[in-house]
């Protein structure tokens, strides 16, 4: 089976480690690989791909400057660090990119901001918001505020959660391997790469290793899970060797890699996901002129919604049903229930007079929404 060519893809996530980005002795960062990374990414953008960044290194970079010594960190110290280091990466990150004339974007998020829904609504509108003004976004776990508890653990996941919130085709986890084998390579010399992954059985889960280093969080276990989250979502997913100058030119010049494929897209493996994994929490009753608009793939404003039903929150699921009770569809809504029944009837423009704040023009992004035909949820 061929292998995808990164740069035929829309959107592109690439993850960026601790133990790539910072060198390990020293505890600082690797200027001269940033620079060639950030060159990378100037072709790719170039050529009109959405690319955001994930980055770890924030922890490394702060434990160096507070002084503070080898070994694990409690968790205060883990947070005093990510405090200092957030704003040396983030200058890092604007520097190499502001070379290429490319705006960078800070992102720090919690898990909270990808699995509650109006979180993931507002941070996905802002990841989007950036991207159509040509930024690149730099996404970070906010380390600052994170407990044990509730933290991700590794940015690999981090990263696919992001991928599949803002519907990117492929994820690209730059490791110190170039991919997956059938066993350890450095303890197994008969280990065998795999270049291609189609399905993640419970075979290629157990040839996944152990942990990492002190300054990475991830292994390849995490990695893939991070996999199994991204071919739910529809994005494919690339582990490669991130260790030398220029990584994301070594994938696209065929450079040895694991590529993992998803069987979906991210617009048709998010409609799946809102169209039966979430209970719809109210309805919008919606006019003819909405209900054919609909049916041709435009979002819902307030203009065509004739009745809001039942209480819900911003980012809740609701049904969205014509004059007869008739399901069209569902959707991820904008606004709470008492906006809602606010701005109904009225055009987008007047939004802001209304609720003393612009909020979106649509009450229903098509994007957040699957509508219902004769064949089902598309």
């Amino acid at each position: 089976m061929s292998t995808p060519a990164i740069e035929d893809f829309r959107r592109v996530v690439i993850k960026v480690g601790s133990a790539l980005l910072v060198d390990r002795s020293r505890g600082r960062l690797r200027n001269a690989w940033l620079a060639a990374l950030a060159e990378d990414i100037a072709d790719l953008h170039a050529s009109g791909v959405d690319v955001v960044v994930v980055s770890s290194g924030a922890i490394a970079l702060g434990r160096t400057v507070l002084g503070l010594p080898p070994g694990v960190l409690r968790l205060e110290e883990n947070q005093a660090s990510a405090a200092v280091g957030q704003i040396a990466l983030a200058r890092y990150w604007t520097e190499a990119l502001g070379h290429h004339d490319i705006v960078a974007g800070q992102i720090l998020v919690t898990p909270r901001d990808t699995e509650e829904r109006r979180r993931y609504l507002n941070a996905r509108a802002t990841i989007q918001k950036l991207l159509e003004l040509r930024a690149v976004p730099v996404v970070n776990e906010n380390d600052t505020v994170a407990t044990v508890e509730i933290r991700y653990g590794d940015n690999d996941r981090l990263a696919a959660r992001v991928a599949t919130m803002i519907g990117a085709d492929v994820l690209v986890l730059f490791s110190d391997v170039d991919g997956l084998y059938t066993a350890p390579p450095h303890t197994d010399p008969a280990a065998l790469h795999l270049p291609v992954i189609d399905r993640i059985t419970p075979e290629i889960e157990a040839m996944a290793g152990g942990p990492a280093s002190e300054l990475s969080r991830g292994g390849m276990r995490t990695k893939v899970e991070a996999a199994k989250i991204a071919v739910a979502g529809g994005t494919h997913m690339v582990i490669a060797d991130g260790r030398g100058k220029n990584p994301l030119r070594a994938i696209r010049e065929g450079k040895r890699s694991s590529w993992f494929l998803s069987a979906s897209t991210p617009t048709a493996a998010r409609k799946t996901w809102i169209a039966g994994a979430l209970e719809p929490s109210g309805a919008l009753v919606i006019d003819e002129g909405a209900a054919r608009a609909l049916q041709s793939g435009a979002s819902l404003l307030p203009v065509g919604v004739t009745a809001v039903e039942g209480a819900f929150g911003k980012g809740d699921a609701v049904l969205i049903r014509d004059a007869h009770g008739r399901v069209l569809g569902r959707g991820l809504v904008a606004f709470d229930s008492t906006e809602a029944q606010l701005i109904i009837g009225r055009p987008s423009r007047e939004i802001a007079g209304l609720l003393g704040y612009s909020g979106r023009s649509e009450i229903v992004h098509r994007d957040d929404m699957a509508t219902v035909g004769p064949v089902g949820p598309r």
